[in-house]
């Protein structure tokens, strides 16, 4: 029989309340750090995400890149703004009022293959709220569909520095400028300002060039070319300048006393080009092969190349012959006649009547008629007579009127005191931030 300890009892009561307190208590303090450190760590992953969030925030084309997706392309061949918007979610009477509106603002016909575009949306596969199409780096239009259908032209905000560039040929103007890392479109500007003094097309190793240019930059990134300031360029004949001059009534490139630096006529009716047959009174005629007079002279340069009429005038005749293939003449004056020969086709509106200005495109090159290769032949008449251009002293144009000659020889003294600072063999100039633009938006 067994006895019944009451004492034992108590004791092991007590113990037991005592277990269970320190289970409980042991149980709490691990749920708590247990949240706490959930907690914690939440607070330490979340602080950075939403910082991230608020750094990658910005607006694109005046849309936050937190509501909008963006969808980037380009304009393919044969691609319509319309076909893009309706493939986009947008009906044909949306596309109908937009075309409408564009026309005042920037024509849907104006949107050319190649170019940038980038479709808007509420979120990645939802109908599009806008097309963004960017036609130049300066400037974007937006078609939106919003609230209302609507189109705006935005002018980016650039920045315009000055600089320079310099150089003396020791094979070609082009591995003179894009040897040291220049913009080729700078022999654009030169030929540009230079085009009545300089032949390009008879550079030779020696010949000196200097340089003063704008160039836009957004965002510390270079966009595009402005304009050429001061021009300088050094060869057999002496030393040529153009200054920019710019006033109420007057606008281009000015020589040093003040007179157009474009004369009446060009040296070339094609740019980018080298003379592959001069003008000559007895010449081997690959074709007839025999020597006859070549009373023109042949400019070679790709098929398609633009042929542009030398000085303004009217056009006397756009025809085609055997030997000549299709050809322009051009009557200048009592005095000049110019003739284009072997062109591949006529640009639009040439026809015999038309009046055509200096440096208008009036052909395209080709091989036409008698030729053994794409390039035009350029004749000129003076007094009814053929005769070498190149041998030709064009009289100067008139200089400007005294009211502004003062303003340009500040002008001037300013530009050619810059140019005299730059030395030849200095491997390239350091940009300098003038001022900034703002254009109205």
């Amino acid at each position: 029989m067994t006895t019944h300890n009451p004492m034992m009892t108590k004791e092991r009561r007590v113990w037991y309340d005592i277990t269970i307190a320190l289970v409980v208590t042991l149980s709490l303090v691990g749920i708590y750090r247990y949240i706490t450190g959930i907690n914690h760590d939440h607070n330490v992953v979340s602080s950075p995400v939403t910082e991230m969030r608020k750094t990658a925030s910005v607006e694109q084309y005046g849309f936050s890149n937190e509501d909008y997706f963006f969808e980037e392309s380009s304009i393919a061949n044969n691609q319509f703004l319309g076909d893009i918007l309706y493939n986009s979610g947008i009906s044909y009477p949306l596309i109908a009022e937009l075309e409408q509106k564009a026309k005042e603002v920037y024509d849907v016909r104006r949107i050319r293959v190649g170019k940038k575009y980038s479709i808007v949306r509420e979120d990645s596969c939802g109908t599009a709220v806008a097309l963004v199409y960017e036609p130049d780096p300066l400037s974007y239009v937006v078609y939106d569909f919003r609230d209302s259908v609507s189109v705006r032209n935005i002018e980016r905000e650039y920045i315009t520095c000055v600089e320079t560039a310099s150089g003396k040929l020791q094979t070609s103007l082009w591995d003179a400028l894009v040897g040291q890392g220049y913009d080729f479109a700078l022999v654009d500007l030169m030929e540009d300002a230079l085009a009545s003094s300089v032949s390009f097309y008879h550079a030779k190793k020696g010949d000196e060039f200097k340089l003063i240019y704008e160039r836009k930059y957004i965002d510390e990134r270079p966009i595009s070319l402005g304009k050429l300031l001061g021009a300088y360029y050094k060869n057999a004949r002496g030393e040529h300048y153009a200054i920019y001059f710019e006033s109420d009534q007057y606008s281009g490139f000015f020589d040093q006393e003040a007179r157009p630096s474009k004369k009446s006529f060009l040296l070339s009716p094609v740019k980018y080009s080298r003379i592959s047959s001069p003008f000559s009174y007895s010449r081997f005629h690959p074709i007839k092969k025999r020597k006859i007079p070549h009373l023109g002279t042949d400019y070679a340069a790709l098929h398609g190349t633009p042929i542009r009429t030398v000085a303004d005038g009217v056009v006397i005749s756009a025809s085609y012959t055997k030997a000549n293939g299709k050809f322009v003449k051009i009557k200048h004056d009592k005095t000049y006649q110019t003739q284009y020969l072997h062109m591949s086709r006529f640009a639009k509106g040439i026809v015999p009547g038309a009046t055509v200005q200096r440096g208008e495109t009036i052909g395209y090159v080709g091989s036409t008629g008698l030729a053994t290769g794409p390039h035009v032949c350029f004749r000129f008449w003076k007094n009814g007579r053929q005769v070498n251009h190149l041998r030709e002293n064009f009289p100067p144009a008139d200089p400007m009127p005294e009211l502004y000659l003062p303003s340009f020889y500040d002008k001037r003294n300013e530009i050619m005191n810059f140019l005299s600072h730059i030395t030849i063999d200095e491997p390239r100039a350091t940009a300098k931030s003038v001022s900034i633009n703002q254009p109205n938006t």
